[in-house]
C-alpha cells in the first residue's frame, strides 16, 4: 500500500498572510489524520515563510500518524530534528531563497557529508530519506551513503505529463527498478495531484510513500478537505 503523507505549508502560508492563528495548523493536521491521511509533511526553512519552528514541536506532540520532517540540513535543522525525533526526515537541497524545492542532492558529489548526516539521523532511531531526481547515478549514490529511503523529485513528471505521460514516467520507472533492487524504500513528491498520481501510482513499483502538499490544499479549497484527502487516497488504491 502506498501511503499519503499531506504536506500542511500551505496552511501555514495562509495563517502567516495575516498574523495570528487562523488556520491553525495543529489543528488542520489533525484533521487531516482523521480524514484518513497515514502521515503529516512539514518543510520548515529559514526564514519560517510558512511552517515556523515552534509549529514543529506543537505538532510532535500531537501527530499519531508518520511525522515527517523535510528540509534543507542546516544547523538549526539539524538540531530540530535531533529534538523531536520524527519517525522520517527526508533531507532536501534547497536553496535558502529558493521559493520551493527544485532539484535532488547530487548524492556523489555530497557523498560524504550526507553520509555523516544519514548516520547521525539513524543512530537516534530516525528513518532518513533523500530528496533526489529520477537518475540512477544518483540513486546508486543515496545507497551508497547508507539512507534507508529516497524521495524522488517528481516535478518533471508532473510538468511533463499532459504531453506525454509515458516518457515523462520513463525515467522514474527506471530509477525505482534500480532502488528496489539496491533495497531502498521508495517515496516521491512535488506537484503530484488528482490528474497525475494514479498514473504515477501504477506504474512505480515498490513506492511506498507520497507526500502532497500545493495540489491537495488547492483542491480543498473547492472540494473540501476530507472528501480531497479520500479523493487522492482513491487514487493510491
Amino acid at each position: 500500500m502506498t501511503r499519503l503523507s499531506v504536506n500542511i505549508n500551505k496552511i501555514a502560508t495562509l495563517r502567516n498572510s495575516r498574523g495570528g492563528n487562523n488556520p491553525n495548523v495543529v489543528n488542520v493536521a489533525l484533521d487531516c489524520e482523521r480524514f484518513g491521511a497515514q502521515g503529516i509533511t512539514v518543510h520548515p526553512r529559514p526564514d519560517e515563510r510558512h511552517i515556523r519552528y515552534t509549529d514543529v514541536l506543537q505538532l510532535k506532540e500531537v501527530v499519531t500518524t508518520e511525522f515527517n520532517i523535510e528540509g534543507n540540513p542546516d544547523e538549526r535543522f539539524i538540531e530540530l530534528v535531533t529534538r523531536v525525533r520524527p519517525e522520517q526526515v527526508t533531507l532536501v537541497p534547497d536553496a535558502v531563497d529558493a521559493i520551493t524545492s527544485n532539484a535532488g542532492w547530487n548524492t556523489v558529489l555530497h557523498r560524504d557529508y550526507l553520509t555523516e548526516l544519514v548516520k547521525r539521523f539513524k543512530d537516534l532511531g530516525i528513518r532518513v530519506s533523500i530528496f533526489v531526481d529520477a537518475d540512477e547515478q544518483m540513486v546508486q549514490g543515496a545507497k551508497e551513503v547508507g539512507t534507508d529511503r529516497i524521495e524522488l523529485y517528481t516535478e518533471p513528471y508532473a510538468a511533463h505529463y499532459a504531453e506525454d505521460r509515458e516518457a515523462a514516467i520513463t525515467p522514474f520507472v527506471q530509477a525505482a527498478k534500480l532502488a528496489n533492487e539496491l533495497g531502498l524504500g521508495l517515496n516521491a513528491g512535488h506537484d503530484l495531484s488528482l490528474e497525475n498520481l494514479r498514473y504515477f501510482h501504477q506504474n512505480i513499483p515498490g513506492l511506498l510513500e507520497v507526500s502532497i502538499g500545493h495540489a491537495l490544499i488547492s483542491d480543498a479549497l473547492y472540494l473540501g478537505l476530507e472528501n480531497t484527502i479520500q479523493l487522492y487516497l482513491k487514487e493510491l488504491e
